[in-house]
């Protein structure tokens, strides 16, 4: 047989090197697709994929954004993936009453290599509550354009309404046990390096906050009042024992206290509960998401307080977080190794609302109705 001629071997040589990058570019692709899960609402795959020898909770990051907050968004998940979620992969979860573009989709999928689901809100869940009339929704508006911040929003509004009684019932979340709220332009200062989905089941916990600041109690003017009657027409669902005095003081005055719920980890069996739904649809007619500017932080914060023992909640000190208005940054030696944090990040630690916490502790069922009946002082 004939030598092969240089000029052949050239060629054999190109024609095997295409081969080879074609067999890497199919590998490559293949995990791509292994790893973004399609964007849906009806899950097809399990909601968490174990990657790791680790067992994983039935749990998810869950953000509602919009796609112009791509870039905060971008940057919250980076953060969590160094900080935490590179050693468990545990999804994330973005929901927009919107669909989301390709670029917004792409853009977070470049930052992880967890599962990503975008979801669209059910539009029953989004929009003007059938309790409040248009015009009164006007006129509020127009009164609190210029008292406090977000008073004339009416976008502001759904999405407190939202959160507060909505989130948990999106179709994505409905195989969850546990879930993390996550925001855009937010910052994480340290280093977490234990699951704190695991820590919330192993220690019995049903809430986990960071930052505990006062509302302004000109947002939230007659919460208290249609939570009292709420109170005082369902007395069997409060619990035997309530953390209720953290919110409410001896007096039967509203404290302003809240759980700042832009951070907040939660046993979603607490949302899905009867006492919680009744609660929340009391306040949905009394109208105060839109006559007034009844957060979900305050609203969150009440229920929990009242139909949960002090023992349920816990601040998670060591995740030194950063929402704009407010940081926490831990200041024992231990915790303090594994943070890297600016200054001012000492709120927690001259917070009123938190040094409550630590002071006042749960009261029995007849009490809070005690509570409930008295006249507010002011």
């Amino acid at each position: 047989m004939a030598p092969l001629s240089p000029r052949f071997k050239r060629i054999l040589l190109a024609v095997i090197s295409l081969l080879g990058l074609f067999v890497v570019y199919r590998v490559l692709d293949s995990n791509k697709a292994a790893s973004t899960y399609p964007d849906t609402n009806v899950l097809e795959q399990p909601l968490v994929r174990n990657t790791t020898k680790v067992e994983l909770q039935k749990a998810a990051l869950v953000a509602l954004v919009r796609n112009k907050e791509l870039q905060g968004m971008r940057s919250t998940v980076r953060q969590l993936e160094d900080r935490f979620n590179w050693q468990y992969h545990y999804p994330y979860i973005f929901l927009n009453d919107e669909d989301f573009t390709e670029e917004f989709k792409e853009g977070i999928r470049e930052v992880t290599n967890a599962p990503v689901y975008f979801g669209k809100l059910p539009q029953e869940h989004w929009g003007l509550s059938p309790y409040v009339t248009e015009d009164k929704v006007k006129e509020a508006l127009e009164h609190n354009r210029d008292r406090y911040i977000y008073g004339g929003s009416y976008s502001y509004r759904l999405m407190c309404r939202y959160q507060s009684g909505f989130i948990h019932k999106h179709p994505l979340l409905k195989d969850l046990d546990y879930y993390w709220r996550i925001e855009p332009d937010v910052h994480y200062f340290c280093d977490i390096p234990y699951d704190p989905f695991r820590y919330m089941r192993e220690n019995n916990l049903k809430y986990g906050f960071t930052i505990t600041p006062l509302e302004k109690p000109e947002t939230v003017k007659t919460l208290w009042e249609h939570t009292r009657k709420w109170i005082l027409e369902n007395p069997k669902m409060i619990p035997e024992k309530s953390f209720i005095h953290w919110v409410v003081n001896e007096k039967s005055q509203y404290t302003n206290c809240h759980f700042w719920s832009n951070f907040e980890i939660v046993d979603l069996s607490f949302y899905r509960s009867e006492a919680y739904e009744s609660y929340f649809q009391q306040l949905d007619r009394a109208g105060g998401f839109f006559y007034e500017r009844w957060g979900d932080a305050p609203v969150h914060s009440m229920a929990a307080a009242i139909l949960l023992r002090k023992e349920q909640l816990h601040w998670f000190e060591d995740i030194g977080y950063h929402h704009p208005g407010y940081s926490h940054c831990p200041n024992k030696p231990e915790m303090a190794a594994r943070c890297v944090c600016g200054g001012g990040s000492d709120y927690m630690y001259r917070s009123l609302c938190n040094r409550r916490f630590g002071e006042v502790g749960n009261i029995y069922q007849d009490q809070v109705l005690q509570l409930a009946e008295m006249p507010d002082k002011k």
